[in-house]
């Protein structure tokens, strides 16, 4: 009689071999997606959660306070450095989910602990300890909020969660200390470098610091992170080959190549990752341009049709012509640069292949189409899906959720146990090995969640956010401009910036700004006092223009209305009618209601602001072309005002009409603010809506204006939403 576990392996053998018959035939052809119904795609989604919390529960039960969960004997064991490694790895994975109770009560777990949670004396991977435990902490600092916890009055600048990231980050800054910058590949967190570690590291263990220890330094204000993460990352690009290649070994102490195959797989992925990710959300274009480079020979030297190889980095030429499980996350990388397509082509390569065991091989010799004998195996690894996540946003194509599909149900088939998942030993019979390693719950079940989930918070693509008050200012975060690092935990770019340097720079420009501009004088037009809008009348210091200048400045064709005549004496009196300086009182010019019933009748006429302005002070008083004890409704006024163009009829030039249009523009655009900033509640008329700024500022961004100070603040497309609204809000501040 057959053993449980060979009954299992037997069973798993069989659905292998099923995989690669169906999937044989299909192989490479094009790619059609069926259409995945709503209430699909959410019993997906349901489904991932319930693996997630399988798995989460059998570490918490058998596993706790080890690494790591030993899925078939039910136990846990220590590997990368013995400090509850998935604990940490799987804590914002729960605020993904939408379990805030139990990320609180783990979070306050973590925080009692604290004080000697690594304080032991243990060798630990400064490349693992940085992604999952220094990545992990600092994502579950800025999440916090969203979960609930009561925070500190500094927060997102400060937090115990955050605390205990720059304590293990300083744990790892000693394995920075070499002659080239480049970092050992292991710590003692107690000691620091152990005398006898060797020099010899892999290229994503020298490139893979900056995501986190960038974020770190802006979250403290300590540079030092983010130096020596910059440091290593020139110091790879300085050793590239004469033909722009990079191996995937290397001494840190010398600098000299120990490894000279290049691609873009294990032991350099995560390098190439963060030139990305670390341009965009450090605004490093330098690490763009690095990346772009490496990009462009890897084309050439490395890539066959929609496949990655790998090379010789000296002399170029395919040495080893093998698909690596690690090459998944390229998909997405090109979608985040806009190459969809190119994404789209290279997912569907290795989609092919894992429908063909039913999960990505270590190793795919790709001329042979056949598992590498010695690398056969299938950790669980996210990379896969991670692209599809990437593309699925960008695309929305249903084949990208069958990606998922297929990836969940060959896991819950073949690796699911009665203590978690366990890794695929191999993925030709699903023999199973007794692992479950950390990013299983960080990374796998985080990304497959993503994929179904479409209305996380995760997704928001900036239509909102949340205004937080912190010591250094007001700030907008959750605004969806997560990066994610490579261990797939999210940080939110908004709350980093909050916490900058750069941020306080920015607020010194936008004070200047602020207190040399006036948007009124920018507009052409007078400022307003009214009860939602304060301000001053300003100056002009233009000359009135003469009888002649108005006449050559008037258009003779305006089409206003009736052709009753008016006396030379009434346009005597209204051109010589000088304006008043108004200061803070009801009478002032743009008054409310008013002002907005005035100009609905006359913007539409063509006339110049200045005529208007002037109309208006008459209107008021009273003294319009003897109108004084009139009823002043809209009938007297347009006959008034139609019978202006009779005797002003010299033809004007077409400068002249061209700048009548920008005015009538001018004055279509401040009706605009003066509708933003009346805009009544519907439930209570007493208070205003938020005026929407950043509507207006998509109407002004393209208007012509007279900038004459830092115009670029305005026009910069790559400013975050967050600056804009802020310029926008003190353009439109009470005092100039």
């Amino acid at each position: 009689m057959m053993k449980p576990t060979q009954k299992h392996n037997q069973a798993n053998r069989h659905f292998a071999m099923l995989m690669s018959l169906l999937v044989v035939t299909q192989a490479f052809l094009p790619v059609q997606g069926r259409i995945i119904s709503e209430n699909e795609r959410k019993s997906y989604r349901d489904r991932v959660a319930a693996m997630f919390h399988h798995a989460y529960d059998a570490y918490l039960k058998y596993a706790y306070p080890y690494d790591e969960l030993r899925p078939l004997t039910c136990d846990g064991h220590d590997t990368w450095g013995s400090y509850s490694l998935t604990l940490v790895d799987a804590l914002d994975t729960l605020i993904v989910m939408g379990n805030h109770t139990e990320f609180r009560r783990i979070a306050e777990l973590l925080i009692e602990k604290s004080q000697d949670f690594f304080d032991i004396d243990i060798n630990a991977s400064v490349f693992e300890t940085n992604i999952r435990v220094v990545g992990g902490l600092i994502s579950a600092h800025l999440l916090s909020k969203r979960s609930g916890m009561i925070l500190e009055a500094g927060w997102p600048c400060s937090g115990p969660l955050l605390r205990m990231a720059e304590t293990v980050a300083r744990k790892l800054l000693p394995a920075f200390d070499t002659p080239t910058g480049m970092p050992y590949g292991t710590v003692n967190l107690r000691h620091g470098v152990p005398q006898d570690e060797t020099t010899i590291t892999c290229t994503a263990g020298v490139g893979t610091f900056l995501i986190e220890f960038g974020t770190l330094s802006r979250l403290i204000g300590d540079p030092i992170f983010e130096k020596v993460a910059m440091r290593a990352l020139r110091a790879l690009w300085e050793q590239k080959s004469s033909i722009g290649m990079i191996g995937n070994h290397i001494d840190v102490a010398t600098g000299k190549w120990t490894a000279l195959d290049s691609g873009i797989g294990g032991g350099v992925d995560s390098y190439f990752e963060y030139l990305v990710k670390g341009s965009i959300m450090f605004n490093i274009p330098e690490l763009l341009e690095m990346f772009r480079e490496y990009e462009n020979v890897i084309v050439n030297q490395v890539k066959r049709d929609d496949w990655y190889m790998w090379a010789n980095m000296k002399k170029g030429g395919i040495t080893i012509p093998v698909f690596t499980s690690l090459d998944a996350y390229w998909p997405g990388i090109q979608c985040m640069l806009g190459d969809v397509e190119k994404g789209m082509k290279t997912i569907h390569n290795f989609h092919q292949v894992a429908k063909q065991y039913g999960f990505t091989p270590e190793f795919y010799n790709i001329p042979k189409a056949e598992v590498h004998q010695q690398r056969a195996g299938y950790p669980l690894r996210p990379e896969l899906v991670e692209s599809a996540v990437y593309l699925y946003q960008a695309t929305k194509d249903p084949y990208l959720l069958e990606i998922g599909i297929d990836l969940l149900e060959a896991i819950e088939h073949s690796s699911r146990t009665n203590c978690g998942y366990a890794t695929i030993k191999d993925v030709r019979d699903h023999r199973l090995e007794n692992r479950m390693e950390s990013f299983f719950l960080a990374e796998t079940t985080k990304y497959l969640y993503l994929l179904f989930d479409t209305d996380n918070f995760i997704h928001n693509t900036g239509g909102k956010g949340t205004i937080i008050q912190t010591p250094t200012g007001e700030c907008l975060i959750d605004t969806g401009a997560y990066i994610f690092n490579t261990e797939a935990h999210p940080i939110d770019m908004a709350a980093v910036h909050c916490c900058s340097a750069q941020k306080n720079e920015e607020d010194r420009i936008l004070q200047e700004f602020h207190n040399n501009i006036n948007l009124l004088e920018l507009l052409e037009i007078t400022e307003v006092n009214g009860n939602l809008i304060q301000g001053k009348k300003m100056r002009n210091n233009k000359k009135l223009l003469s009888d002649k200048d108005k006449k050559e400045n008037v258009e003779s064709d305006m089409n206003l209305g009736s052709q009753k005549s008016i006396s030379k004496e009434d346009i005597r009196q209204t051109e010589e009618a000088k304006t008043e300086k108004v200061e803070n009182t009801d009478n002032s010019i743009l008054n409310n209601k008013t002002f907005s019933e005035f100009l609905k009748i006359v913007a539409p006429s063509g006339m110049e602001p200045e005529e208007v302005e002037k109309l208006f002070e008459k209107y008021k008083n009273g003294v319009l072309f003897n109108v004084k004890n009139s009823t002043k409704d809209e009938s007297d006024i347009h006959e008034n005002i139609s019978n202006i163009g009779e005797v002003l009829n010299k033809p004007v030039s077409e400068e002249l009409k061209m700048q009548k249009t920008r005015r009538k523009q001018t004055i279509s655009l401040a009706q605009q603010i003066i509708n933003l900033f009346t805009k009544k509640s519907k439930d209570d008329t007493t208070n205003l809506d938020p005026p929407d700024i950043h509507k207006l500022y998509k109407k002004m961004r393209n208007y012509s204006l007279n900038y004459t100070y830092l115009p670029k603040l305005l026009h910069c497309p790559a400013l975050p939403y967050h600056m804009k609204l802020s310029v926008m809000g003190e353009m439109f501040a009470d005092e100039y």
